[in-house]
């Protein structure tokens, strides 16, 4: 998120816009911010190669906790902010972060966590007061110098998994000793593949704290586009931001498509989508259907990708090539792809094994060699995420996380197939589909479902959805029982929290299966 030469070239272009209060932040302003921080995490002691967190909601002065770290050669780790005081104290720890940039929405949580995370000397609290380790980030910034610090180098991000199936792990990348002007080789593939260009404007709907939008609006600063950030997610207000601020670029999840679909058709009609040129979506599998609505809708502009935070390695599609490979998640463009059985033999086309890579970029997992290791090939030249899927005519199918495959009589089921059909009934907002014991089959498919807003949970609902899987899936893959909840935990990234649903099941069972 460095500015560089558009801080003189356009110091008065907007370097972003906070969507719901409209405040405007010049280059020119965010430049001089983004060096004050910098100042002042070297008055905290903090060189090249030191870490630093960001545990706040998106507001507008999040890129700049990021934009200082990138221009003085450190690692910042932005910490998913809903997080519980316990798991942002592991990731403090973890990380060796010796000071944390907060909000005071987020105090509370903040103040019980330090407690038990003694390295961290300092925090900044935007809009804060001081208050023994706790310092008002504006008036600690304003004192100090808006020039460049003397020993400029490239800092880059370690965000951490999300530790839906376990313990978050950061993500380390080797980070070179370079000036903050010169990217990770990574960004310029990006930048080339999505057409990103000076006059951009990207609309990012997304947590900051999350590697897709954090990657995509540093993309935007670094050419000199102006980045619009909702501060929450809302699908009628996105489709307004659109016209209102001619938007050329977005990145979504496919939760994000779905609710926008099942908005009522006069608000669909009115939209002005006229201005996009690029709209990027990952992070979790996009049903065929809801995708091929979506290409209806705002026509051959969406563009697919899969690439873990890890960067193993990468796949990309667009339009024309997905509605000729539906499914597909596009052909691999960085990293050596390898799909492999439990023995680590290599699947035949078109059978489903685990997905491997011959890394595209050098990472390991900060503090945890365990999981470094783990996460290896016996002879250490492949790496995994635990994510199952299968190669067809040179294109990766997703199939599941390895976790969450179902082995029910001897056979295994992936259920990510049934969420996605149950996503598209029209009565339901959201699905979460997984095992659960059985004594005779050792697991049976369980659906958990959020109703849609103008329907009530029922019996009867349950039965349609049962008959509705029936009439479109293989019975092996179709729900036994189906449950509800008022909401089911998907994070705002578009990942389902399934492990949160799956241990109630599991709880009191004497296998222990998770």
């Amino acid at each position: 998120m460095y500015a560089g030469k558009y801080a003189e070239r356009h110091p008065d272009r907007p370097a972003f816009i906070m969507a719901g209060s409209g405040e405007s932040v010049s280059y020119r302003e965010y430049d001089k911010r983004t060096n004050q921080l910098a100042q002042l995490l070297r008055k905290h002691g903090l060189q090249r190669l030191d870490h630093y967190s960001v545990f706040m909601e998106n507001n507008d002065r999040y890129l700049e906790a990021c934009g200082a770290g990138e221009r003085a050669g450190l690692y910042y780790t932005c910490i998913n902010s809903y997080l519980k005081a316990d798991e942002l104290a592991y990731i403090l720890n973890n990380s060796e972060s010796r000071l944390l940039i907060t909000s005071r929405d987020k105090l509370p949580i903040v103040k019980e966590a330090l407690q038990d995370a003694p390295d961290v000397r300092v925090c900044l609290v935007v809009g804060g007061e001081d208050e023994g380790i706790l310092r008002s980030y504006e008036a600690a910034i304003a004192s100090q110098p808006a020039e460049p610090i003397a020993d400029e180098a490239l800092g880059t991000s370690m965000l951490y998994s999300s530790g839906t199936t376990g313990q978050p792990k950061g993500i380390m990348r080797p980070l070179p000793e370079t000036l903050p002007s010169e990217p990770l080789p990574l960004f310029d593939f990006l930048l080339n593949l999505w057409h990103y260009r000076e006059d951009m404007i990207y609309l990012s709907p997304a947590p900051l704290y999350h590697s897709a939008p954090q990657a995509a609006v540093n993309l935007t600063i670094r050419m000199g586009g102006t980045v619009i950030i909702m501060e929450k997610f809302d699908p009628e207000t996105y489709l307004n931001l659109v016209s209102e601020y001619q938007v050329t670029h977005s990145q979504l999840v496919p939760t994000m498509f779905s609710r926008m679909l099942k908005l009522p058709e006069e608000i669909r009609a009115r939209a002005d989508l006229s201005s996009l040129e690029i709209a990027v979506h990952a992070a979790a599998p996009c049903p065929v259907q809801v995708k091929e609505a979506m290409i209806d809708w705002w026509g051959p502009i969406i563009h697919e990708y899969y690439g873990a935070t890890e960067g193993l390695g990468f796949t990309a599609c667009n339009s024309e090539e997905w509605m000729s490979h539906k499914g597909s998640v596009g052909r691999v463009m960085l990293g050596e792809l390898h799909i492999l059985d439990e023995e680590g033999n290599e699947s035949p086309p078109g059978v489903p094994g685990e997905i491997w890579f011959r890394t595209a970029t050098e990472f390991s997992y900060f503090n945890n060699d365990q999981k470094t290791e783990e996460s290896r090939s016996a002879d250490g030249t492949m790496s995994t995420v635990g994510d199952v899927g299968y190669v067809e005519d040179g294109y990766l199918y997703l199939t599941d996380r390895s976790t969450f495959m179902i082995i029910s009589g001897g056979v295994n089921i992936y259920p990510q197939e049934t969420e996605n059909l149950l996503i598209t009934h029209p009565k339901v907002a959201d699905a979460a589909v997984f095992g659960v014991p059985n004594e005779d089959l050792g697991e049976e498919v369980k659906a958990v479902v959020q109703v849609l807003e103008g329907f009530e949970a029922s019996d009867a609902l349950a039965d349609e959805l049962m008959a509705f899987c029936q009439a479109n899936l293989s019975r092996q893959k179709c729900p036994r029982s189906i449950d509800f909840e008022a909401e089911l935990p998907r994070l705002p990234t578009g990942k389902l929290y399934k492990r949160l649903l799956k241990d109630k099941y599991w709880a009191n069972h004497k296998t222990g299966i998770l």
